[in-house]
């Protein structure tokens, strides 16, 4: 599977699983039910991805009036810092306001998440890999490699 269904089936079993994931762990760790914290995960979810696409234009946007055009390992971690810092503004309210806790406690609850997020899409990126095979990308090289190598 490549192109663009690659894409959608990824984001769609990555988001789907992930929130069902994210309910139950919100669910044990506050103490509450699934049924309470899904439609918070719901929210979480499209709130990250409402902020991502936002926080990577303005990103890219700052980044092409840098002189700079190349994406260093300082350019990296600000993007990855700063989309981690902006999220967290609009995750820590909303989890606060939905579960009726302090910010502290939602601040905690969120931290979870922060930890759990990088550790699941390193898993299923594996697994979605292992069970699609590979992208073009990595397995035929970049777009135009062919024409480079033949000239």
């Amino acid at each position: 599977m490549q192109g663009v269904l690659r894409r959608v089936v990824y984001v769609s079993v990555f988001e789907i699983s992930g929130t069902l994931i994210s309910a139950f762990m919100l669910a044990y760790l506050s103490g509450s039910t699934a049924s309470h914290t899904g439609p918070l995960a719901i929210m979480i979810s499209t709130t990250a991805v409402t902020v991502n696409l936002i926080y990577n234009w303005l990103f890219e946007r700052w980044e092409s009036t840098q002189a700079a055009r190349s994406r260093s390992l300082a350019r990296r971690i600000l993007h990855a810092v700063g989309f981690q810092a902006t999220l967290v503004m609009f995750l820590i309210p909303l989890i606060a306001w939905w579960m009726q806790i302090s910010l502290l406690e939602a601040l905690l609850l969120d931290a979870v998440l922060i930890v759990f997020f990088p550790v699941y899409m390193f898993v299923f990126n594996w697994a979605f890999d292992g069970i699609f095979g590979l992208p073009d990308s990595v397995t035929k090289g970049r777009v135009g490699d062919e024409a480079e190598a033949a000239a």
